[in-house]
């Protein structure tokens, strides 16, 4: 029970150097890391890595006060410079305006749309609007039946050789095979 007092109390003691370390040096650490970027919000992500390699770094925290907040200036320069040096920062480019979505070349689909309609215009008026209820209404065998006013058995034999007739019709066009 002591050993785990003695971490309690270590741990706690640690927290407390660290926070004292952050309300010491972090506004000041946070303008600098402005100054020399010019991007506050880029400053708080450098000035808590910096924190986070400090708090890392058990003999920074043991360090008087002058050493410590020259380490931290030191360390967030070379967080600065690793960024700026980054090939994710020569890659970006900022910009004003969001550029064009690009759209898929709509011709094929409008090509086959046509096919598929001149096809169904092949078949019988039967068939063709149990398929188009059915399959362009997303409509169950039950909502057709109710529909069309006939038998559900009715529904899904006209739907069978519907798409048989639908299929036929397309690989005359050379759509299917």
């Amino acid at each position: 029970m002591p050993d785990e007092q003695k971490t309690a109390s270590a741990k706690a003691d640690e927290a407390a150097a660290l926070r004292a370390l952050a309300d010491a040096h972090s506004a000041v650490l946070w303008r600098y890391v402005v100054h020399l970027t010019g991007d506050r919000a880029g400053a708080d992500d450098v000035v808590q890595e910096t924190l986070m390699r400090a708090w890392r770094s058990p003999a920074i925290l043991a360090q008087p006060p002058e050493s410590t907040r020259a380490w931290m200036f030191t360390v967030a320069r070379h967080l600065v410079i690793d960024e700026v040096r980054s090939a994710r920062k020569r890659h970006e480019f900022a910009t004003d305006e969001l550029p064009e979505r690009a759209e898929r070349d709509r011709t094929d689909a409008l090509f086959e749309t046509l096919l598929v309609e001149e096809a169904l215009g092949s078949l019988s008026y039967d068939h063709r609007a149990v398929i188009v209820h059915a399959y362009y209404g997303g409509r169950s065998i039950a909502e057709v039946a109710h529909e069309l006013a006939i038998p559900e058995g009715t529904v899904k034999s006209r739907l069978h050789y519907g798409l048989r007739a639908l299929r036929l019709a397309l690989q005359e066009k050379g759509v299917t095979r």
